[in-house]
């Protein structure tokens, strides 16, 4: 591997306190080095000419794998109509699709965006196989994958038999089972409800055949996350999402993170708050909870959220909360897949367009960026639209625009509807986040919630050499003003090296590589007598419940390309 040596970039790491110095990057072997030991003469060099230089894009939230994407790439082939491109062998496959995008489009988008890690954020176990060959087939970027366990038949018996220790065993042997990286839950124990023919749960509604509720549900699993000391904190999509007044059940949700908490460190994530964050009592009286749900967080040390932000245009809402999903394409009447996943989870699908002149798209749109621009801690406010549900990743530099300039806001304020402004604070907030701001929360942030900061989302000796390198001069560009400069630059890196080969070069992809896919086995950890038990627990209850046998349903190391499990040492 040819080592490289990255000359004049305007640096900007704050994982090592660095705002924009003007340095060299050393490369080798995939790794970041100190510049002194890169022999110039034998390396690639390249002359970022007082360009900014970053670590690569962390996207925690972005649905790219699995059966409801490509279900929603079957059912709706008119976003597919005028977006072929075709290959340009052998740098690069064809790409298709917007908001369904196909493999290939998913992985070179991402990198041309200067994006080289993504989470997909929920996936049924008896799914994950499928999710897994499609994260293989994506092209350059680093993957992972969070398993869905809010209304799993194992789970919630073991929940409801008070089983706690067998509970946190059986986790730790799906995380093994599926080559998953972290906990999910979707409107906890609403799915068992749907299965029945009843409507989504409160967080203190009683989940049917179940002495449960769903804040039961978040706590036990929240304290088997902490005992397992895995990487990233549980990942909740609330209860009530999409309903107007939801803003009150997320609220709670987040004080929830305070109960179970056993590390110095934050205990719950909240998923795309924008969709919980809706204040009012119908859909006619509509109103932000935004500014609640930022001082909440402000409040909160145990909390971590991101945005699910609106950005108008065309969406493909897809997601494991089938109720709200039902009421979606009751709303909507064109187009609706639905699935029940056995003993584990059901979905649906329905696509949407989000309207600027629409009072209920502008009052959702406020909410994410409400969210974000109030609150005081870059660290636990994360960007995302929740793609493909709220937005396209692809218009991420939109929402840098939006939060780094007034003038862009104010320019789309006045294209928006003027009665739903008048529910929202938006308009009255004045605060611009700085491009040091803007590379924690898309960069440094996303690492450290991963538990990822050693290797990703900075450019210190020893990190991945995954950088990205922007045509925009830090010390030259006013974000404020000249917004248009901003929307540019993100939108296409000037360059972007992944594990140490230029993979993006003037723009264009001019190399395909493959990425790893992470993942993480507390199963492990626990002791030979407790796993004898376990397991025999396991057989029996597989049996009864599945119609697929147990050894078919572990996923192999060698299904998957590049698996790199992250270590850890359970609190058992």
């Amino acid at each position: 591997m040819t080592d490289i040596i990255i000359k004049n970039g305007f640096v900007i790491d704050p994982f090592n306190n660095i705002k924009g110095e003007l340095m060299d990057i050393g490369i080798s072997n995939g790794r970041i080095v100190d510049p002194s030991k890169v022999r110039e003469s034998e390396a690639i060099v390249i002359d970022a000419g007082e360009r900014l230089v970053v670590a690569g894009g962390i996207d925690i939230h972005s649905h790219i794998a699995g059966p409801k994407v490509n279900i929603g790439r079957l059912m709706r082939p008119e976003d597919h109509y005028l977006t072929n491109v075709p290959s340009k062998l052998p740098f690069r496959r064809a790409m298709t699709g917007r908001t369904v995008p196909n493999v290939f489009a998913i992985g070179y988008k991402y990198a041309m965006m200067g994006y080289t890690l993504v989470a997909e954020p929920a996936c049924a176990p008896l799914k994950m196989r499928h999710a897994h060959d499609e994260l293989n087939a994506i092209p350059i970027i680093d993957k992972m994958v969070f398993v869905l366990v809010d209304s799993n038949w194992l789970a919630l018996d073991l929940m409801a038999e008070n089983r706690k220790d067998l509970l946190k065993i059986y986790l730790a042997w799906l995380l093994y089972a599926t080559k998953g990286y972290a906990l999910k839950l979707v409107d906890p124990g609403s799915d068992v409800a749907w299965m029945m023919g009843r409507p989504s749960l409160d967080l203190d509604d009683q989940v049917p055949e179940y002495n449960l509720t769903p804040k039961d549900i978040i706590r036990l699993v929240g304290e088997a996350n902490e005992s397992l000391n895995l990487p990233h904190t549980i990942h909740v999509h609330c209860n009530r999402l999409g309903f107007p007044g939801n803003y009150i059940t997320t609220l709670n949700t987040m004080k929830l993170g305070k109960d179970f908490a056993l590390r110095d460190r934050n205990s719950i994530h909240i998923t795309h708050v924008q969709f919980t964050g809706y204040g009012g009592e119908s859909w006619a009286t509509l109103e932000s909870g935004g500014e609640v749900i930022a001082s909440e967080l402000n409040a909160n040390p145990y909390v971590t959220l991101d945005l699910g932000q609106v950005t108008f245009g065309e969406a493909t809402t897809m997601t494991a909360d089938a109720p709200f999903e039902f009421i979606l394409y009751h709303l909507t009447r064109w187009k609706w897949a639905n699935a029940d996943i056995e003993n584990e989870t059901a979905s649906g699908i329905v696509p949407y367009r989000y309207r600027k002149k629409s009072y209920v798209n502008t009052i959702q749109w406020a909410i994410g960026l409400e969210v974000l621009l109030l609150s005081r801690d870059p660290w636990r406010t994360l960007i995302t639209t929740d793609h493909p549900n709220a937005g396209v990743f692809t218009d991420y530099p939109k929402i840098f625009a939006w939060i780094m300039s007034k003038s862009y806001r104010e320019k789309t304020l006045k294209e928006v509807n003027q009665r739903a402004l008048r529910k929202c604070i938006l308009p009255s907030i004045n605060r611009e986040i700085t491009l040091y701001e803007l590379i924690i929360i898309t960069r440094a942030a996303p690492a450290k919630l991963l538990g990822l900061e050693d290797t990703k989302g900075h450019l210190g000796v020893g990190a991945d050499a995954d950088i990205a390198i922007y045509d925009i001069n830090p010390r030259a560009i006013d974000p404020s003003s000249e917004y248009e400069k901003i929307l540019k630059a993100f939108q296409r890196a000037w360059c972007v090296i992944k594990e140490g080969k230029i993979v993006v070069k003037e723009r264009e992809i001019v190399q395909t590589i493959y990425g790893k896919t992470y993942s993480v086995n507390p199963y492990t950890a626990i002791s030979d007598d407790i796993r004898k038990e376990f397991e025999a627990y396991l057989k029996d209850r597989f049996k009864r419940y599945y119609t697929v046998s147990l050894e078919n349903f572990v996923i192999r190391d060698y299904e998957i390309r590049k698996l790199t499990e992250v270590r850890i040492k359970p609190r058992l």
